[in-house]
């Protein structure tokens, strides 16, 4: 398979064409010992897998970008389509083989690949299967890129990145799952179109379980820097506890009705996983609510569950945990979110 988006510099006649194309500059420096590449690998070509390298592409984040799935065909098709695209796109090297070899050296991997659920199968069953298609993706990434960061974005991912933290050996500040990140933005737009103001200026966080056991974390969300509840109650300007649920509601509804329309969601997971990519390699130490090792923050004590929370992440990886007040309602719902996960991934025997 062709690994590479740069084609042969040699001519019919066996002339190298960079040397007659550019002439040389006398008693050159050798290259800088300081210069290095930017590498980040997609693990899985599916839907998911190149909507993220596509933006990552476009967002200009790295040097080299490599592409990984078990269908030979199909990885070399969106390699070339990729490839294709070069004179519109900052200069990255595209690679792609079935081969793990082509993610050495990787900052940064992403694992998109993962079963689907067949009609009627156990959710365990699913997980059984994709620890299965784990222990084939895992191991090779740590052994060709010892110091990367696991970025987990296969579902469900809080058990997934439990999973990729146990197989690669890897601290837990490198191991870490899109969790809620997602889920925050589209809360974040639902806040911000009720309110007719933009997404941005919204301060709003889902953390827990990326799933039906999410929390949103109501007495946090600010708008322009005004914390919204307390204006309210300032202000006696009641609010129905309903109308905040509904939202939440629509949240975690909101895959779902994207999947029954179009088969699948692609394009904001693209941006969610971008947005995390370039927070990590350009060291932003930007908050966002992603799946980090749980235990002993917001009185989660029990087990080792990977669920999500308000992390810092920079060229690290997890550099630390907000210190978000939450309610006593809310510090609740979070502990018994860490038990549904604790629950199934005790099952898993790993």
């Amino acid at each position: 398979m062709q690994k590479s988006s740069s084609s042969s510099t040699l001519g019919p006649g066996g002339l190298d064409l960079t040397q007659a194309f550019f002439k040389p500059i006398q008693q050159t420096a050798p290259p800088s010992p300081t210069q290095r590449h930017t590498k980040i690998s997609v693990i899985g070509a599916g839907n998911v897998g190149m909507a993220i390298a596509q933006t990552i592409l476009t967002q200009d984040l790295v040097d080299v970008l490599a592409l990984v799935d078990a269908k030979p065909d199909k990885l070399r098709g969106e390699m070339l389509d990729l490839q294709h695209a070069a004179a519109f796109l900052p200069r990255t090297r595209i690679l792609a083989d079935t081969d793990y070899a082509v993610t050495a050296g990787s900052d940064l991997c992403i694992v998109t690949a993962g079963a689907r659920q067949n009609p009627g199968e156990s959710r365990l069953s699913l997980l059984q299967r994709n620890l299965a298609l784990f222990r084939s993706i895992v191991p090779p990434l740590a052994k060709y890129s010892p110091d990367a960061i696991l970025l987990i974005v296969s579902n469900p991912v809080d058990v997934l990145t439990y999973v990729a933290w146990k197989l690669s050996g890897f601290p837990p500040n490198r191991v870490i799952g899109s969790g809620t990140n997602l889920d925050s933005s589209r809360f974040r737009f639902l806040i911000a179109d009720h309110l007719d103001v933009n997404a941005q200026d919204v301060q709003a966080y889902i953390v827990g379980e990326h799933g039906d056991s999410s929390v949103a974390l109501w007495s946090s969300i600010s708008v322009g820097g005004v914390p919204i509840l307390s204006f309210l109650e300032r202000q006696e300007i009641s609010y129905e506890k309903e109308t905040l649920e509904k939202i939440h509601k629509e949240v975690v509804q909101s895959a779902y009705e994207v999947i029954s329309l179009k088969g699948y969601t692609s394009w904001a997971i693209g941006y969610s996983v971008a947005n995390l990519a370039r927070s990590i390699l350009r060291d932003q130490r930007r908050i966002h609510p992603v799946s980090v090792l749980a235990k002993g923050f917001y009185g989660i004590s029990d087990g080792d569950a990977f669920l999500s929370l308000p992390a810092q992440l920079g060229r690290s990886g997890v550099l630390g945990v907000t210190n978000v007040h939450l309610t006593e309602e809310e510090g609740q719902k979070l502990r018994d979110s860490a038990k549904t996960i604790l629950e199934v991934q005790s099952e898993l025997g790993i």
